[in-house]
C-alpha cells in the first residue's frame, strides 16, 4: 500500500492565507462600522482617528491568533506523520525477519527430509543385496549338498541331510491321511466314500491327466506328484469342504491347494471334455433314439435337455445379471446363480453342456445363445427331437409337453410320456449335484474360474456313469429348479402338427399305457 506524505503550507501558501483573511476582516468591519460612524460623525476629527487605531489593533490580534493556530496544526500533523512512518517501518522490518526465519525453517526441515529419505534408500539397497547375497549361498550349499549325495552313492545320512536342508523352504505338514488313502491297502468303499469313485475310476483319470498335471523337481523341493494333485482336486469338488480342511486332509499349503484346484479342472476341461463330453454320431445316434422311443413310446428322440443353476457369490461387477429372483423368493435369502444346460442320453451320460450364463436369464434364451442351439440353426438336429420342459419354447427340434389348461386325454398322455423322458435328464442332474457336493453352496472360486469347475464335475460325472459308479443313499440330493414359461412358447407351425400327430399315436396306438384312464 501506498502512501503519500502531508501537504504541508510553504511560506508563500502562509502569506496568502494572511493576506486573504485580512481582506475578508477589513470588509467586515467596514460594513459593520459605517452606521456607527455616521452617528459620530458630528462628534469631529478626534473620534474617527480613535477609531481607526482600535480598528489595527484589533485586526492585528485576531490575525496572530490565527497564525498561531495554523502553525500548531502543521506541527501537530507533521509529529503525526513521523510517528507513523517510524512504527510502519519497524511492522516492514518484523514481517521481513519473520519470513526469513520461516524460510531458514522450511529449507532445514526439507534438508531433513531428503537425508532421511537417502539413508531409507541405502538401508533398503543394502538389505536387499544382503538378502539376495544370503539367497546365493544357501542355493549354493544346497547344490553342493546335493553333488556331494549324489557322488557318494545312496545313504541313509545324506537323505536324512538333504530332508533336514529342504524343511527351511517347505513348512512339514501332516500326511497320513493321503498316504493311508494311497496305500494299495487302503479298503475301496472307504476310498469311494472319500472320493465319490472307485480306484479303478481314479487311477483311469490319472493316467489321463498323467502329461498335463505333472511337474518337475527342482533343486530346492520336490514337485507334488501327480496322484495327490488329483486327488486334492476330486476332493474337494466331492466334499465342498473349504481350503482349510484340504489343506489340513493333504498336507499342504492353503494356496496351493486353491491353485491345484483350478490347475487339474482347467485339465480336465481342456483334455477330458472331448472325449469324454462327445455329441453322438450317426450310429451312436440310431442308438439312442431307440433306448428312449422304447422308454416313452415317443420316436425320433435324441436328447433330454434341462437347465439347473448353481449358487455364486454375489459378483462385483454386472450383480443385477446372476441375481435369481425365483430362488430368492423362495428361499426368503438374496441368490446369485450361474446356469448349467445339459443334454443327456438315455444313461444320463451329457452329450452337450453350455455352461456359464448369469442366473437372471430364463431357460429359453440359455438355449438361444448356445452352442446347440448354432447346431440346429445348422441344419444337423434334422428328425432329430430334444425333450425339455415347459420353460422352453416348441420348435422345430424341441419338444415339449402342453402348458394350457383343459388338457385332453391325447395331450395328458403326450405330457406323461414326455415327463419320463425329462425325468431323465432332472435325475442325471441331481446325482451330478449330489455327487459332487461343491455344486450345492456358494464357493469360494472366484466367477471367471467357475466355468472350470463346472465343466470338470461334469466331465467327471459322465465318467463316473460311463463306468457305473454307484451312489450311496447318503449323496441323494433333491433337485429343484422353477420353470418360466417364455413368451412365446409356440415357435413353429410344424412343430405344433407334429406334437399333436405324436401325441395323437401314443393313445390310440395303445403306446400311452393305461396311466392316463
Amino acid at each position: 500500500m501506498e502512501i503519500s506524505p502531508f501537504p504541508f503550507l510553504n511560506q508563500e501558501e502562509i502569506s496568502h492565507l494572511y493576506s486573504l483573511f485580512q481582506d475578508i476582516d477589513s470588509n467586515t468591519l467596514a460594513t459593520n462600522s459605517n452606521a456607527h460612524l455616521k452617528r459620530r460623525r458630528k462628534d469631529g476629527e478626534e473620534d474617527e482617528s480613535g477609531w481607526k487605531k482600535i480598528k489595527s489593533s484589533n485586526n492585528n490580534s485576531v490575525m496572530s491568533d490565527i497564525l498561531s493556530s495554523l502553525i500548531l496544526l502543521d506541527e501537530e500533523e507533521k509529529q503525526e506523520y513521523q510517528q507513523w512512518a517510524i512504527e510502519s517501518q519497524l511492522d516492514k522490518a518484523a514481517l521481513d525477519w519473520n519470513h526469513k526465519q520461516k524460510v531458514v525453517a522450511m529449507n532445514d526441515y526439507r534438508s531433513d527430509l531428503e537425508a532421511n529419505f537417502s539413508d531409507l534408500d541405502e538401508m533398503d539397497h543394502t538389505r536387499t543385496k544382503r538378502a539376495r547375497r544370503a539367497a546365493s549361498e544357501v542355493a549354493t550349499a544346497a547344490a553342493v549338498t546335493e553333488t556331494a549325495l549324489a557322488s557318494s552313492g545312496p545313504g541313509g545320512g545324506g537323505s536324512g541331510q538333504q530332508q533336514q536342508h529342504r524343511r527351511l523352504w517347505v513348512k512339514d505338514r501332516s500326511k497320513d491321511w493321503w498316504d493311508k488313502c494311497n496305500h494299495p491297502d487302503f479298503p475301496d468303499e472307504e476310498f469311494r466314500k472319500a472320493f465319490r469313485m472307485s480306484k479303478a475310476t481314479f487311477d483311469l483319470i490319472c493316467m489321463e491327466l498323467d502329461s498335463a498335471v505333472t511337474k518337475k523337481n527342482t533343486m530346492l523341493r520336490d514337485a507334488i506328484p501327480v496322484r495327490q494333485r488329483i486327488a486334492v482336486c476330486i476332493w474337494r469338488l466331492a466334499t465342498g469342504e473349504p481350503l482349510r480342511l484340504v489343506s489340513k486332509r493333504f498336507g499342504l499349503g492353503i494356496s496351493t491347494c486353491h491353485k491345484l484346484v483350478l490347475e487339474v479342472c482347467s485339465a480336465i476341461k481342456n483334455v477330458l471334455m472331448q472325449k469324454f463330453v462327445q455329441w453322438p454320431d450317426e450310429e451312436k445316434m440310431k442308438m439312442i433314439k431307440g433306448e428312449f422311443e422304447s422308454m416313452s413310446g415317443v420316436p425320433n428322440v435324441g436328447g433330454s435337455v434341462y437347465t439347473t443353476h448353481v449358487p455364486i457369490i454375489a459378483p462385483k461387477v454386472n450383480v443385477s445379471a446372476y441375481y435369481n429372483r425365483r430362488h430368492t423368493e423362495r428361499h426368503q435369502k438374496t441368490s446369485y446363480s450361474m446356469t448349467v444346460q445339459g443334454v443327456v442320453d438315455p444313461k444320463g451320460v451329457f452329450t452337450d453342456v453350455c455352461i456359464g450364463y448369469p442366473g437372471s436369464m430364463p431357460d429359453d434364451k440359455v438355449l438361444e445363445e448356445s452352442a446347440l442351439f448354432k447346431r440346429a440353426s445348422r441344419g444337423d438336429l434334422k428328425n432329430v427331437w430334444l425333450v425339455g420342459n415347459s420353460g422352453l419354447p416348441l420348435m422345430d427340434w424341441v419338444l415339449v409337453p402342453y402348458t394350457h389348461q383343459n388338457l385332453t386325454w391325447t395331450q395328458h398322455t403326450f405330457n406323461e410320456k414326455i415327463g419320463e423322458i425329462q425325468r431323465v435328464s432332472k435325475e442325471a442332474f441331481a446325482r451330478l449335484k449330489g455327487r459332487w457336493s461343491c455344486l450345492q453352496k456358494r464357493t469360494e472360486v472366484k466367477l471367471q474360474d467357475l466355468p472350470a469347475v463346472l465343466g470338470a464335475c461334469c466331465v467327471l460325472h459322465n465318467i463316473c456313469e460311463m463306468r457305473n459308479e454307484e451312489m450311496g443313499p447318503e449323496l441323494k440330493f433333491d433337485l429343484f429348479d422353477d420353470v418360466m414359461i417364455p413368451e412365446n412358447s409356440l415357435r413353429s407351425a410344424s412343430a405344433i402338427q407334429a406334437r399333436d400327430h405324436i401325441a395323437h399315436n401314443l393313445l390310440h396306438h395303445g403306446l400311452g399305457g393305461t396311466s392316463s384312464l
